[in-house]
């Protein structure tokens, strides 16, 4: 008798418990005004709503564009101290150039891979060989052997204007397929973190994050003008911050037969030395122009001496450092005014071995045109 009033006792506790905390507060707390129709009345639209002429460019590039942008997976071996060399991926994007499957993306992307592998839009994957490399440009050429393939059409970057509309179609984060739209934010030189400077970067606040790098920035037409290569971001936090950076598509065309053809990049040069000239150094040494690049010495056998460029021939000190004076002074290439070091090697990159180059001189006080027929770089050391 006394385990039923317990048994009794506790099923009245828990049906006053019930009661209390869940059965009577639920009844309290729903208002008197809901109610629960038949039939729930929603308002829609009444059809498909035409898109606007900005709308209908966004989905006219991408649709022009995406089955052209490609995914790229490399990878390398790393060394771990307590598993020894491990395999690791890095992904990143990348573009069909032409029928034959090149596909020009960073060269960061696919630095020291030892496997890479190209996925297309439509998820056929196919294993990828490096054709050639331009460490000083963070450019890079693989190819696929696959059907049907569609290039991209490469635009100018000359002349690029801040505010102008740019698209950017990669794969962030792993994520294909990707558009995101903004302006041309500025055209400056960066720095990468290995070191590398990229002259005329293109500067967009279109988003761009890891994943991106090597995929297309498109005009507004649809065109290549960049390549997407780094973004600025805050310390450990790796992703867009609505500042990231393109390769212009001018510096990659410029490089771009070499790497199919050579695998390498012949960097062109006038074979010179020279040192920059400002107005009091101007004065000092009575030179017709307050601004150039004095040769000093003009490489034997090198583009300018066999162009007749003549280099100093009396010795003098700029400081504490001794130089040779009396040689040409460079003030323009092509109508484009030299008063930097910098400058001559922003030209130099538009250029390739082999191009000939109209270099605007003053020798004394006579100035002078002189075809030069640029040299490879590394033959005039």
């Amino acid at each position: 008798m006394r385990f039923f009033r317990s048994f009794v006792f506790a099923i009245f506790l828990a049906s006053a418990f019930f009661y209390f905390t869940t059965y009577r507060s639920a009844r309290l707390s729903a208002p008197s005004w809901i109610s629960h129709p038949q039939h729930v009345e929603l308002t829609e639209a009444a059809g498909s709503q035409a898109f606007d002429a900005e709308e209908q460019n966004n989905i006219s590039v991408y649709r022009k564009n995406i089955a052209s942008v490609v995914n790229i997976t490399s990878r390398v071996m790393t060394f771990d101290f307590f598993y020894g060399l491990v395999p690791q991926e890095g992904q990143g994007s990348g573009f069909v150039i032409d029928k034959e499957g090149h596909i020009l993306t960073n060269y960061h992307v696919i630095a020291e891979a030892r496997q890479v592998e190209v996925t297309l839009h439509n998820r056929k994957k196919y294993k990828a060989s490096v054709v050639g490399v331009d460490k000083s440009h963070d450019l890079a050429v693989v190819q696929i052997k696959a059907p049907d393939l569609q290039p991209m059409t490469l635009g100018d970057s000359t002349n690029l204007q801040v505010g102008q509309k740019v698209y950017a179609i990669g794969n962030p984060f792993g994520l294909a397929g990707t558009l995101t739209r903004g302006i041309v934010s500025s055209i400056r030189q960066v720095q990468e973190p290995d070191g590398l400077v990229i002259d005329e970067a293109i500067q967009t606040d279109a988003a761009i994050n890891p994943g991106n790098s090597g995929g297309p920035l498109l005009n507004y037409h649809g065109e290549v003008i960049g390549i997407n290569t780094m973004i600025a971001s805050q310390p450990n936090v790796g992703q867009s911050a609505g500042i990231g950076f393109a390769i212009p598509i001018n510096t990659a065309k410029a490089v771009l037969n070499d790497l199919v053809t050579l695998g390498r990049v012949r960097r062109p040069a006038l074979g010179v030395r020279t040192i920059p000239i400002d107005a009091e150094i101007a004065d000092e040494l009575g030179l017709a122009a307050d601004y150039g690049l004095l040769i000093v010495q003009a490489v034997p056998g090198g583009s300018a001496d066999r162009a007749g460029l003549r280099g100093g021939t009396e010795r003098a000190y700029l400081g504490n450092t001794p130089i040779m004076v009396g040689g040409d002074l460079i003030v323009s290439i092509d109508g484009e005014k030299v008063e930097s070091q910098q400058i001559l090697a922003q030209i130099m990159n538009r250029h390739r071995a082999g191009d000939t180059v109209k270099v605007t001189i003053f020798r004394g006080k006579k100035k002078l045109e002189v075809s030069v027929e640029l040299g490879e770089a590394r033959d005039q050391v």
